[in-house]
């Protein structure tokens, strides 16, 4: 064995002990919920690249099934001929068996992966519904593919979806070994959490700089070393701009690259409202429209909307035209900004760079794994008071202000809650767990408890 193939099988070991051991993705759960549901449908992994799809996948078949039959169209041409003739579910059950295994509806996990290679393979699951409901399949592709295919027969009401993103905090704190803290933030009240309250930042602060990528993640782990994770993150960044050179025209992939570019600069502003003219000098909406829906499509970036009135449900009151845009993932951010590892180390100056905007970037990224949460932001007609986030959960209307440190001062808030009186509101710092009047003081490491906590507190 020559020294090279012995370097991969080392560092492929790593990767799975690795996975194996540290890496725990809460949406596992969720797949879990799928396979024992009495009306279960095809369903449909969607996420940015590099979020985790493909390892999730595999893992949930490792685990909850006794076969796996995995196929990847981007690299079995054989097999989106298979699915490409017809969609007769008989025949490419047939045709699965012969080249893989025996199926059984009750062992077999069928995992279709990036399968927007293959358009009829996507258009085939409304029929593997209707046809042969019995079959268990999973299948992914990144948003960025799906998006270039919009004139395929999408399976409409004939399949699930789960999102996936890049971990939160609670599942950084797994993979770093620290899983036994998430306990006991389930108790927010108990006093333990302010005896461990400095690990629970210096923690945060680490994952302001390293983010919730698999791979970044993998990487501090392995081997503590924050030079080598912002290598990884600007390979990943390397990785979506190639993207965006694969598949877009030059001319639309400098207005994509202009906008992507801008977003950090964005944040920084008092008010993060997105402002075209700021990308260049002269930006239209229209010139840019399709870049942004690219971006969005592509799970690359979240747009939150403003409304012009906290009231059920919010989406009735959104105001399209003005929104607030953050990326996928708060270390990449960090990487896209070029901030350096030293800010870990400077106090608690890592909260307050970019005007409290990695803040803002990690509370939107807790929020968006939350389930049944519809997420957009308020500023008052005269602009003199703008809340961060507000949130429609449970069938409440609550604002979220986002505090950097442990700053209370919140004057947008005090306008929201006179003018609106909301049954409860919500604010983030890195001060301690506090409910006074309503007003819910909820610590940032905490912010991936949100649901819970309010669940708790009504």
């Amino acid at each position: 064995m020559s020294f090279k193939c012995m370097v991969c099988l080392i560092l492929n070991f790593v990767k799975i002990y690795f996975e194996r051991n540290y890496m725990k993705r809460y949406a596992i759960n969720k797949l879990i919920e799928w396979k024992n549901g009495s009306n279960r449908k095809p369903l449909i992994i969607r996420g940015a690249r590099q979020v985790g799809k493909t390892w999730l996948m595999k893992e949930f078949g490792k685990t909850e099934y006794k076969k796996v039959i995995y196929i990847n169209f981007e690299l079995d041409k054989l097999m989106c001929d298979l699915f490409s003739l017809d969609f007769n579910t008989k025949r490419i059950i047939e045709g699965l068996e012969l080249t893989h295994s025996k199926i059984n509806t009750t062992n077999t996990l069928i995992i279709l992966d990036e399968i927007q290679e293959c358009p009829k393979a996507l258009t085939t699951l409304k029929y593997f519904y209707e046809n042969a409901p019995g079959y268990n399949i999973v299948a992914a592709g990144s948003l960025l593919g799906v998006a270039l295919h919009e004139h395929i027969s999408f399976p409409v009401g004939k399949v699930d979806f789960l999102d996936l993103y890049p971990l939160s905090f609670m599942e950084f704190l797994d993979a770093i070994g620290e899983g036994n803290f998430i306990e006991l933030l389930k108790s927010p009240k108990s006093l333990n959490i302010k005896v461990f309250k400095e690990k629970y930042i210096e923690w945060l602060k680490k994952y302001y700089y390293i983010g919730g990528m698999p791979e970044a993640v993998s990487t501090f782990v392995e081997t503590n070393n924050f030079q080598k994770v912002r290598k990884v993150q600007e390979n990943i960044l390397d990785a979506y701009t190639k993207d965006f050179s694969k598949h877009i025209s030059s001319t639309g992939k400098l207005k994509i690259d202009l906008l992507w570019e801008s977003v950090p600069s964005q944040l920084t502003q008092e008010s993060k409202k997105f402002v075209y003219k700021k990308i260049k000098s002269g930006a239209r909406a229209d010139e840019f429209e399709e870049a942004l829906s690219w971006l969005i499509n592509c799970g690359l970036i979240y747009k939150i909307n403003r409304i012009t009135k906290p009231a059920l449900p919010i989406k009735a009151y959104e105001d399209t035209k003005a929104f607030k845009l953050f990326i996928l993932d708060v270390g990449l951010l960090c990487a896209l900004s070029k901030l350096p590892a030293r800010t870990l180390i400077d106090g608690d100056k890592i909260f307050t760079e970019f005007n409290g905007a990695l803040a803002e970037q990690y509370v939107l990224q807790q929020l968006k794994t939350l389930e049944e949460m519809e997420i957009a932001y308020w500023i008052s007609k005269s602009g003199n008071a703008e809340i961060d986030f507000v949130i429609q959960t449970d069938g409440y209307v609550i604002p979220v202000e986002v505090k950097a440190t442990t700053n209370l001062q919140a004057k947008s808030l005090k306008v929201y809650r006179e003018k609106f009186e909301p049954e409860i509101s919500i604010r983030t710092s890195l001060a301690d767990f506090e409910i006074n009047n309503g007003l819910y003081n909820i610590p940032l490491y905490m912010a991936g408890k949100l649901d819970e906590i309010l669940k708790d507190g009504r």
